[in-house]
């Protein structure tokens, strides 16, 4: 049998249950509009272990780090800044790591390009790569991908093409930007 290597638990959220996952170094998934065994099947595969609900587990410090990650997507959801939180990337290449460090930095109620993250790391004229490391993150709402939006100052592109469509996927970048009381444009002009 394989060891633990995280524990998951779901909170209700606008557009469905959100999942989260939480390694013994940090949260290694936050997800929506999939399913709580898609999300177990998706670490188990990254972290070559076993997976469980919190809820097999009732004591231990795991149990804090679950309510830690779910407090910060409450915050995350209500527009509020959050304590700092662990965030275990170690499966991710290098390249995404490099992104999405600089990705959450991004303050809350704020916005940059994908050409300006790539200015930030050093990769002048690497947007198109910096939008494939965005697509990648498997903690988002935590790591703020929705706050990365196109050069012209619209929406741009949000969560890969691993759930829902792509009008959907913008529609709720632009309800967690607005809850950041940040408007984006639809279009460009």
């Amino acid at each position: 049998m394989s060891a633990v290597v995280a524990w998951t638990a779901s909170l209700p959220g606008p557009w469905g249950p959100i999942h989260v996952a939480v390694s013994a170094r940090g949260v290694v998934a936050v997800a929506w509009l999939t399913t709580a065994e898609a999300v177990a099947a998706d670490v188990t595969s990254r972290l070559h272990g076993t997976v469980e609900p919190i809820a097999a587990e009732p004591d231990g410090p795991q149990v804090a780090r679950v309510a830690a990650a779910v407090g910060a997507v409450e915050a995350v959801l209500a527009g509020r800044p959050h304590p700092p939180i662990p965030i275990d990337l170690d499966d991710r290449p290098d390249w995404d790591r490099l992104v999405l460090a600089e990705v959450a930095r991004i303050p809350l109620g704020s916005t940059a390009s994908y050409g300006e993250i790539a200015r930030r790391i050093g990769r002048a004229g690497a947007a198109r790569a910096v939008g494939g490391a965005v697509g990648r993150n498997p903690v988002t709402l935590l790591i703020p991908c929705h706050r990365v939006i196109a050069g012209d100052g619209t929406l741009g592109g949000y969560g890969g093409d691993g759930w829902g469509g792509r009008e959907e996927r913008l529609a709720i970048k632009r309800d967690l930007l607005l809850r950041e009381g940040v408007t984006v444009r639809s279009t460009p002009g």
